[in-house]
């Protein structure tokens, strides 16, 4: 299903169960937001997004802790998993996405090679997180991660559960 289809029916998912979603972008830059806001009606399910580009704002705004961005470094299952929780907890919505990573062209690592990407998803109660390696130039790694984001969303907010790794 295109990205379309898929904001579509996260829409109606979340509509019928009365609930609402928030973003946490970083390697997307706002991507995820613009695939949700594009449904019409969207504002009632769609709470905010949050574009925390460096570091400095994944700590500002969503309270991701330095020392652990330092340790670990922004492409990190720890560093999604506390973006999730900051944009959960700050938004009050019960759904929330994170993702952060290294869409190139330049930038990637023997560890961290163009086109690794961590998501993480969050509900009520439960964090799920998968690192993903996505093929292409930076727009194709971009656009993969806006998927893989909606569909886990769909999945979580339909009661499924997501794979974690």
């Amino acid at each position: 299903m295109d990205v379309d289809g898929l904001a579509a029916l996260l829409g109606e998912t979340l509509r019928r169960n009365g609930a609402q979603v928030s973003t946490a972008e970083s390697c997307t830059g706002g991507g995820i937001a613009e695939a949700i806001t594009r449904v019409p009606g969207s504002s009632a399910w769609f709470e905010v997004g949050y574009v925390t580009y460096s570091n400095r704002q994944k700590t500002a705004l969503l309270g991701v802790p330095e020392p652990l961005l330092v340790q670990v470094g922004a492409v990190s299952r720890e560093v999604v998993e506390a973006m999730v929780l900051g944009a959960q907890r700050l938004s009050s919505a019960r759904y929330a996405v994170a993702v952060s990573g290294i869409a190139g062209p330049d930038g990637g690592t023997p560890d961290k090679p163009v086109g690794t990407v961590w998501l993480a998803w969050a509900d009520s109660d439960r964090v799920c997180s998968q690192r993903r390696r996505f093929d292409g130039d930076r727009a194709a790694v971009r656009a993969q991660t806006v998927h893989c984001a909606l569909n886990g969303l769909l999945s979580l907010s339909r009661g499924e559960n997501l794979p974690q790794g």
